[in-house]
């Protein structure tokens, strides 16, 4: 799978039961473009993609990282 645009994967652990309402939350975001509660060491995975990078970094930063109810993410950027 090739990746045309900037992208990355956000794992987020939310404050217990919060999940849906922190994905209703994240899917407002025009850069989120799926979000999946999972089970396992996080509780919600997200893909995030933009036009450039800093737009990227920005969406993670400012927007998604402020979300209410998020306590920690990971971000892994893709590689070209």
């Amino acid at each position: 799978m090739v990746f045309s645009m900037p992208t990355a994967f956000v794992l987020i652990n939310s404050e217990t039961g919060s999940e849906d309402e922190v994905i209703r939350a994240l899917k407002k975001i025009d850069a989120v473009k799926e979000a999946y509660k999972v089970y396992g060491v996080h509780d919600i995975v997200v893909k995030v993609e933009s036009d450039t990078m800093e737009e990227l970094e920005r969406a993670i930063t400012w927007r998604i990282r402020r979300v209410d109810k998020i306590q920690t993410t990971q971000t892994m950027i893709v590689s070209k």
